[in-house]
């Protein structure tokens, strides 16, 4: 729609243009207005509803605090005491890691959906995330690597995935539905050969492995928060540079090339920036699946916009997996990783996705 807008230059004199498709032009521009602003608004609103629960975060747990307590240990009062052991350097690191890595799943899941224009394209769907988790599991049982040496087996496996996906999708370009059902089908491939490799393991690296595997933000580092928050925002940084490519995308190749975008290496920049966002929450905090898939459609649905935006699935990832480690650990009988969380949640919402798809296109 905006696309229509710019297109009637606003000095340009109203005998050189046709007034009814002036007319469709500043409508279609004033509703892209709407959208934005909503799209503002709802984004704000998710970002202080994720805040908020930071700072719940750091508030609860097995040494409560109050709220002067946290504020008093984060500002390095010498009266803090303990207190700034507690949400310092245990809570605070897990806490940002959750609102960054969240924001870098729902962005991923986004930028996949706007690629495809399907709901259900997503890294955790289509084997990006299960080729990272591949690369992460060879480091971690073959060579025993520490947290880098995880961190660029995860990036390189979700790469390679992501290139063979690609290259089999490929025929004369990608289609969206044509990539989803190939990436199942390497996913399913991969998530055997990663059973295979557990089952073959040494006892203590397969259970290591096996704990990591579920997606958790236990015992996340402060090492782990920045390293991996810097990478997550570097790649946020230059998928936004990509944004208007990618809008211009969402009109079809077609209409993309007319207005100069090179449709295929944009579409290609976008993937990779993807992967790289799923890798580096994969190897930090191991595969937490569905947040990508569902963040993207809860925020095209709370800014009522006819695509994916990925601002603001990005700020509904950082919210949903920030709220996901928070009933893993205090709302549950038994602390479990959020990837579990994740996965019976994410999976409900999986269900219901397909049955209204079928409806809809039925």
């Amino acid at each position: 729609m905006s696309a229509i807008a710019d297109a009637v230059p606003g000095d340009a004199p109203t005998g050189l243009v046709d007034p009814g498709y002036r007319s469709v032009a500043l409508r279609a521009g004033g509703l892209a207005g709407r959208w934005r602003l909503r799209a503002l608004l709802v984004c704000a609103g998710l970002v202080v509803a994720a805040v908020t629960l930071a700072a719940v975060g750091l508030v609860v747990g097995d040494y409560p605090l109050t709220l002067p307590q946290v504020l008093a240990a984060l500002t390095n009062d010498p009266d803090a005491g303990f207190a700034r052991t507690v949400v310092v350097d245990w809570r605070l690191p897990r806490v940002l890691a959750g609102l960054v890595f969240g924001a870098a799943l729902g962005a991923a899941g986004g930028a996949f959906q706007s690629l495809t224009r399907n709901p259900l394209a997503s890294p955790d769907v289509i084997g990006f995330s299960t080729g990272s988790y591949t690369g992460a599991l060879l480091v971690i049982i073959v060579i025993g690597g520490g947290y880098l040496q995880v961190a660029g087996g995860a990036l390189v496996g979700g790469i390679l995935t992501a290139g063979v996906v690609y290259l089999l999708a490929w025929r004369r370009g990608v289609q969206g539905f044509r990539l989803i059902i190939v990436g199942i089908a390497v996913a399913a491939v991969l998530a055997s050969f990663n059973t295979w490799l557990m089952l073959t393991a040494n006892q203590e690296l397969a259970l290591t492995a096996a704990v990591w595997g579920a997606g958790s933000l236990n015992g996340t580092t402060w090492d782990q928060a920045i390293v991996g928050g810097g990478l997550v925002l570097v790649l946020l940084a230059a998928g936004a540079a990509l944004g208007p490519g990618l809008r211009q995308l969402e009109l079809g190749d077609d209409a993309a090339r007319a207005t100069g975008t090179r449709a295929e290496p944009v579409r290609l920049t976008v993937m990779l920036i993807a992967v790289a966002l799923t890798a580096v929450v994969t190897a930090a905090a191991g595969p937490i699946a569905f947040v990508a898939l569902s963040a993207p459609q809860i925020a095209r649905r709370l800014t009522r916009s006819p695509g994916i935006a990925v601002a603001p699935a990005a700020c509904t990832g950082a919210l949903l997996l920030v709220g996901a480690d928070l009933v893993a650990q205090h709302a549950l009988p038994t602390a479990l990783p959020v990837g579990i969380v994740t996965v019976v949640a994410g999976g409900a919402y999986l269900v219901w996705l397909i049955i209204r798809e079928v409806r809809h296109r039925g």
